[in-house]
């Protein structure tokens, strides 16, 4: 091992490449990719935004980010399971650090996410954000649509996410809803995998139910996936909480029931043909989590994300 590889998310001087470096020391970047607010020119950047104050039930999910980041240091430099591939011997990604929030400001929340994701946006080609709580992917969505439109969302989750508000609430529960309402995403191109809760409106978004999710191939569910989102521009947020609770303990609102991280895993897999234009992981919640299996899997559905971009351009 070099004698240099080490620290390389402050030591590397480009956004291409990998270089060994040991899984239990140096910074912890996501998959030790470049911290650096300069994402001119990358295809994609990763972005933490550290807020839990939306949540119904059990917060933590502040810790998100730094949980994922850790568990990500597995990955090291040879071919990326199931892709095959270095990740990074072509795709340029950055690790822009995380979003600034006031946490005696809640208020100014959506605005602050909304502002950072957009001025990315306007420089990298994909933004893949660490929740977090499913709040912060209201602001996600009105940065994205901005740029391409109103949106397929893939939305895996226990939660259908739903429930009615005033639009000024600060709720993780209801940003769906707002969502539709505001004309961020197309219901007819939209989709939720592995719900498992009832929520008195569907707004028109094709339901995946979780027992259903247990009688359908992953091929299966990934070919709904592709025919509902019909190549409109997508956008796929991920809720950790979609995954049975043995798969994913660290998370603020676990539902039992739910699908394993191989199966979900395998559906990502297949969503090569799918528009994907950005994408987040959120509500992991490490003071939950036991030997950092939530995190693992929250950084291994990340990776998913880019191993996609990857094959990608590779193909091009």
């Amino acid at each position: 091992m070099p004698s240099n590889a080490i620290d390389r998310a402050f030591t590397a001087r480009k956004a291409i490449g990998s270089e060994p470096e040991p899984t239990y020391a140096g910074a912890l970047s996501f998959m030790r990719r470049r911290f650096s607010k300069d994402v001119k020119g990358a295809d994609a950047v990763v972005w933490g935004i550290p807020f839990d104050a939306a949540v119904s039930n059990r917060p933590g999910a502040r810790f998100g980010p730094q949980a994922i980041r850790r568990a990500s240091a597995i990955f090291d430099v040879d071919p990326q399971y199931p892709f095959g591939i270095d990740l990074f011997e072509h795709l340029a990604v950055v690790d822009y650090g995380d979003c600034l929030l006031d946490y005696g400001n809640h208020h100014k929340t959506p605005a602050a996410i909304e502002k950072e994701a957009a001025k990315i946006l306007k420089q990298a080609g994909f933004l893949l954000s660490l929740g977090g709580d499913h709040f912060v992917t209201w602001p996600l969505l009105r940065a994205h649509a901005a740029v391409h439109g109103p949106l397929a969302l893939v939305q895996f989750d226990a939660h259908q996410d739903t429930w009615f508000d005033d639009d000024r609430r600060i709720d993780h529960g209801s940003f769906v809803g707002r969502a539709v309402r505001a004309g961020l995403i197309d219901p007819d191109r939209s989709i939720q995998i592995g719900i498992r809760t009832h929520a008195p409106e569907d707004c028109g978004i094709k339901i995946v139910y979780g027992h259903e999710v247990e009688e359908m191939r992953a091929a299966d569910i990934a070919c709904a996936i592709h025919e509902r989102t019909g190549g409109r521009k997508t956008y796929v947020t991920f809720d950790i909480d979609c995954l049975d609770p043995a798969h994913a303990p660290g998370t603020g609102t676990p539902v039992a029931g739910g699908p394993s991280s191989a199966r979900m895993l395998s559906v990502l897999r297949q969503l090569g043909g799918v528009d994907i234009v950005g994408a987040d992981v959120v509500e992991v919640a490490p003071a939950y989590d036991h030997a950092d299996i939530t995190a693992i899997a929250g950084a291994t559905i990340a990776m998913h994300y880019l191993g996609l971009l990857a094959q990608k351009k590779a193909r091009r």
